[in-house]
């Protein structure tokens, strides 16, 4: 792996990005920064599924309407994904420590008065705010890894935030229902907010003590590209809003804002290249002509269109058609969490020795692991279902730990330290479109079968699982195009 430091519109060497000494007590500093920053990025990542376990006990307590629960859940997604490059550059360009603690902050606040909620329409703005702050702290704690590490520790510390995503994303209804039975079912759902403000506020303490001030070298005092960032953030709205709105907003119509983002984001592509020629650009395109930066974000773009989706019908599944509660749902999908915390610590260790095939052997086992959940549906079992899903479950999160962590590290490994933060955050974009496409498109399969078949929840959740495997294989296909054009590049080497 290589370091290299874009400085006057040129990207070249640059190998003190990462303290050469790893001993002693800057060594010890290092992972202390990086265990506040990962408690930050669960707790934000967190919130991204926490909440649709409280959604009927705001229902009953807010009286909301069918709209305002929708931009309660989908309005994090929407604003969290708007602000990610724009933070990340803001990272690199300024420092990531004032940029981290703000964001937690922020979200900090924005939890407690989501918790404090009187009415939908108050609690829709704190989600949305929320979700921005979000969007804020995550690119730093990519940027920080970045900075303050090289070569297998960086695997190692990508291998931690991978475990982070993986278990954040997977747990999230258990805790949510958790604290909803301990709160009561009239005010427990408050609590899904609140348990984030004493981590937040420790973590506001700690990230000021800890995270270093700027990043490696002379900070960056260019402006932060005002047209890009307007052109971008249209862009990802009008991609976004009508994935996250689907349920909401009836009629065809909606689908033609995905077509004009795409215009915004090309016009954001052709601005970025005129800008980068003069001063350092929001996101710096030349990314892109890095195979590992270029194929490793279309793996995650791809993979979290089929993995988030999958949370979200088996939520579905349990819930509304078998009747289980908000915490058996939970429990159920804790194999896949263990899994993929297991494997992710192991495949950050070991990914700088195996590369791009360890991520195509970890999808391969997914698909594996989803493809014995549909088998061991076929029946349509109506009892035990968590107890005869936790082995093809187990086996699918062990898959997802050796793809999440080795493809970040993967992909961000030959960003320039100073475009890591935005190179994370545009990375991060991917992944949440591509988790809106993903529920958009499996949730909508689910449903049709659903009305097809009659209520039989079993047949939709078994066909909308095919769909999610099949979206799963795309980024199987992306992994082995990477690992055959790596193999022929150390052929012509030799």
């Amino acid at each position: 792996m290589r370091d290299r430091r874009s400085t006057g519109g040129t990207m070249s060497t640059d190998r003190s990005s990462a303290p050469a000494d790893t001993g002693g007590s800057d060594d010890r500093r290092r992972w202390k920064a990086l265990s506040v920053g990962l408690v930050a990025a669960f707790m934000t990542l967190l919130d991204v599924s926490i909440v649709n376990v409280a959604v009927p006990s705001i229902d009953r307590a807010l009286h909301a309407t069918p709209s305002d629960l929708q931009w309660v859940l989908s309005g994090y997604a929407l604003t969290f994904g708007l602000v990610l490059v724009p933070a990340g550059r803001f990272g690199d360009a300024r420092g990531r420590r004032t940029a981290f603690v703000v964001g937690v902050a922020l979200f900090t606040v924005t939890s407690a008065l989501a918790g404090l909620a009187r009415s939908p329409e108050w609690l829709v703005v704190a989600r949305l705010v929320q979700g921005a702050a979000a969007g804020v702290v995550n690119p730093q704690v990519s940027g920080m890894i970045q900075q303050l590490f090289r070569g297998a520790e960086r695997g190692r510390a990508f291998g931690l935030l991978g475990a982070t995503i993986g278990i954040s994303t997977a747990v999230g209804p258990l805790l949510g229902g958790l604290l909803i039975q301990l709160g009561g079912e009239e005010h427990g759902w408050r609590w899904v907010f609140f348990v984030n403000i004493p981590v937040g506020i420790l973590a506001v303490v700690l990230g000021w003590r800890l995270i270093p001030a700027r990043p490696a070298g002379q900070p960056d005092r260019h402006r932060l590209d005002p047209i890009g960032v307007l052109l971008l953030g249209l862009g990802v709205t009008m991609v976004l809003l009508p994935l996250v709105q689907r349920e909401q907003w009836r009629g065809a119509g909606k689908w033609a804002l995905i077509p004009v983002g795409l215009l915004f984001l090309a016009g954001f592509a052709f601005w970025e290249r005129w800008y980068g020629r003069h001063r350092p650009p929001l996101f710096d395109l030349r990314l892109f002509r890095l195979r590992s930066y270029t194929l490793g974000s279309l793996i995650g773009l791809v993979y979290f269109a089929g993995f988030t989706a999958i949370f979200f019908i088996f939520t579905l599944y349990l819930q509304v058609g078998l009747g289980y509660s908000a915490l058996a749902a939970g429990l159920a999908i804790t194999p896949f969490a263990l899994g993929s915390a297991a494997a992710s610590a192991v495949g950050g260790r070991v990914v700088t020795r195996f590369g791009r095939p360890l991520v195509a052997a970890g999808l391969l086992v997914v698909v594996l692991g989803l493809l014995a959940t549909v088998w061991v549906l076929r029946n349509e079992p109506r009892h035990s279902v968590p107890l005869l899903l936790a082995v093809p479950f187990l086996l699918a999160g062990l898959g997802s730990g050796l793809v999440i962590a080795p493809n970040q590290t993967l992909t961000l490994s030959e960003v320039p330290v100073p475009q890591a933060g935005s190179g994370a955050g545009m990375l991060q974009t991917g992944q949440r479109i591509g988790s809106a496409a993903g529920i958009a498109g499996v949730g909508a399969l689910f449903f049709s079968t659903l009305s097809d078949s009659r209520g039989d929840f079993t047949v939709a959740y078994r066909h909308s699982l095919l769909l999610a495997v099949a979206i799963i294989a795309l980024a199987l296909v992306a992994a082995l195009v990477d690992v055959v054009a790596e193999h022929r590049h150390s052929g012509d080497r030799s």
